[in-house]
């Protein structure tokens, strides 16, 4: 990811110590803004961890009362949003409720250790192409726009994205529908780049598995 130019960094850490400011004097209006803007990711972390929809709007509650009483110890090492989405990430893992889902580093190493793509869409070593596809994926530039985008399709790939395991849920949800950069999802789930980048490629491939079963139907 490229950085930004010094001056539109200065004036983003300017624009955020005042906005650090309006919240943390009461005003209304900064803290309207700040939950339009930061709801949509706090709700796809704590969807990460929790199945029930209501169960992660209750995480997100709780989370806002965490950032509102900790906006005094907000120290600007990291955005403010990340700071957020950390406080959101911790709720949801000491949630003593039996819905949440904690994560541990034996389940991420076996999350990684899985193949992205079914091996058995490859052709085997006593085939005369071996490890190539046995059909390659349906190109989609060459389907309707209206199928694509259809409710149907859209609750197919919802409901992938549902049934991956907790951190693949966790990462595609935070990078492809609430739009997270990969240094937000590395510093909100304490999890190295390259952890990231796998559970994204494998997260990706499982979906697009699932999709591809739908379109070729």
């Amino acid at each position: 990811m490229t950085d930004a130019p010094v001056e539109e960094r200065q004036q983003l850490d300017a624009d955020e110590a005042a906005l650090v400011a309006r919240l943390r004097a009461g005003d209304e209006r900064a803290f309207d803004d700040v939950v339009t803007r930061f709801y949509p990711s706090m709700l796809s972390v704590a969807r990460g961890y929790v199945r029930s929809r209501s169960v992660a709007e209750e995480v997100v509650q709780e989370a806002w009362l965490g950032v509102l009483n900790g906006l005094d110890r907000f120290e600007g090492r990291s955005s403010l949003r990340t700071w957020v989405l950390r406080i959101v990430a911790n709720t949801a893992q000491t949630r003593g409720v039996r819905e949440a889902r904690v994560v541990s580093i034996s389940s991420l190493r076996s999350e990684s250790e899985e193949p992205a793509v079914e091996p058995q869409r490859f052709r085997g070593e006593g085939d005369p192409f071996p490890g190539h596809w046995w059909s390659y994926p349906t190109d989609w530039r060459t389907l309707p726009e209206s199928k694509l985008l259809s409710q149907e399709t859209l609750d197919v790939v919802k409901n992938a994205i549902d049934e991956l395991p907790e951190m693949q849920r966790t990462v595609i949800t935070m990078r492809d529908v609430a739009g997270c950069d990969s240094d937000e999802v590395c510093q909100t789930l304490e999890i190295g780049e390259g952890n990231q980048r796998l559970l994204l490629h494998r997260a990706r491939a499982r979906v697009r598995t699932v999709l591809e079963r739908h379109l070729d139907a």
